[in-house]
Formats: C-alpha cells, structure tokens, sequence
C-alpha cells in the first residue's frame, strides 16, 4: 500500500487530534476549571450580598440617631465594626487563602453582632419602631440577610462540587494532568455559636 502524501498525514493527525480532543472534553477534562469558576461566582455572590448590608447601614444609623442619639456607643460599634468589615477583602485572586477568609468571616460577624445590638436597641423607643423610614431600612435589612444566607449556601455547595470533582475519578487524574495550581478550596465555617443565623431584625 503506498504511503500517504505529506499533506494527507497532516489532515488525518489534525483530524485524530481534533477527535482526541473532542473525546476527552466529554470525559470531564473541562469539569475543574468550570466548577472553579462556579465558585469564584458564587463568592462575587456572597461579596454582593454583604456589601448591600454594609451599604444599608449608614442609613440605618442616621435614623436610629435622629431618634435615640443618646445611644452613641451602640451607634460607633455599629460603624466601627462596618469600617472593619469592609477593609477587608477576600476576591477571586485570594479566595485560596484560608486566613484571609477567616478574618473577613470574623469582620462580617462581628458586624452581624453589632447589628443585633443596635435593633435591640430600638425595643426601647416606641417612635423609632414606627418611623416609615427606619420600617423601610428593617425590612430591606431583613431581606438582605436572607441574601446573604442564600448565597453563602450557593458558595458553600459550588465548593463542595469543586472540591468532589478534584477527589473523584476522573477529575483526579484531570487535576494531577492539567490543573494541579488549582488547590482544594476551603469553606465557610462558623466561628461562633450561631453564626449561621442572620442577626434578629424583628421588632
């Protein structure tokens, strides 16, 4: 049997590399770097959702102070611990870093306590509780929380995927081929008792 010419040998390795290929995207070869950008969305999602109550705050301060001024140390731990929270930031690029992630859940949780210090306030002035303004700002904080609680549990299962699929045959041998600067991801932890729950916002 001759031999093929040059330039049918290319074709037919083109087309056996093409084919190699499209195979092996559909053996799960893509699967690592998809679900790790799953998880660095589902953490832009967890960073939205804080910065909408860190932006809900300033507000939520000025009306508590037009009615209960009296009430300045509650309202400096209030901003002091927003300052504290939002000085720190965990994006995509530091997401692999563990300490980081831990000092910026403490900074969110110590705001989320702060928060439930400053609404217990509120039991104690009749005429803030019915201000339409400080209604509007509870229930918008009411629903944030709510936000935050459902996009940490996206994060937490797009980890938990991600962390599966580099475990797991075939994305173990992917990982070790292709993708081995890509770590396990760590996941939320609680650092206190009950800091799974959104702060108490109802009067």
């Amino acid at each position: 049997m001759p031999a093929l010419p040059t330039a049918q040998r290319q074709v037919w390795r083109w087309a056996l590399l093409l084919s190699l290929l499209l195979s092996l995207s559909g053996c799960g070869i893509n699967n690592i770097p998809t679900l790790d950008e799953k998880v660095k969305s589902a953490w832009s999602q967890v960073e939205s959702q804080y910065q909408r109550r860190a932006d809900l705050i300033p507000n939520l301060v000025e009306t508590v102070k037009g009615f209960a001024a009296q009430e300045r140390e509650t309202l400096e731990a209030v901003t002091d611990a927003r300052s504290r929270a939002t000085s720190i930031q965990v994006d995509a690029d530091t997401l692999n870093d563990p300490e980081q992630l831990q000092r910026f859940e403490d900074a969110q949780q110590q705001l989320s306590g702060a928060l439930s210090r400053l609404m217990a306030v509120s039991e104690r002035y009749p005429d803030l509780r019915s201000s339409q303004n400080f209604l509007s700002l509870q229930s918008q904080l009411e629903g944030t929380e709510n936000r935050i609680a459902v996009a940490r549990r996206d994060f937490i299962q797009a980890v938990e995927t991600y962390n599966t699929e580099i475990r797991t045959f075939p994305g173990k041998i992917w990982h070790s081929l292709l993708y081995s600067d890509l770590p396990l991801r760590d996941n939320f932890q609680a650092t206190t008792e009950g800091a799974e729950e959104a702060p108490q916002v109802n009067f």
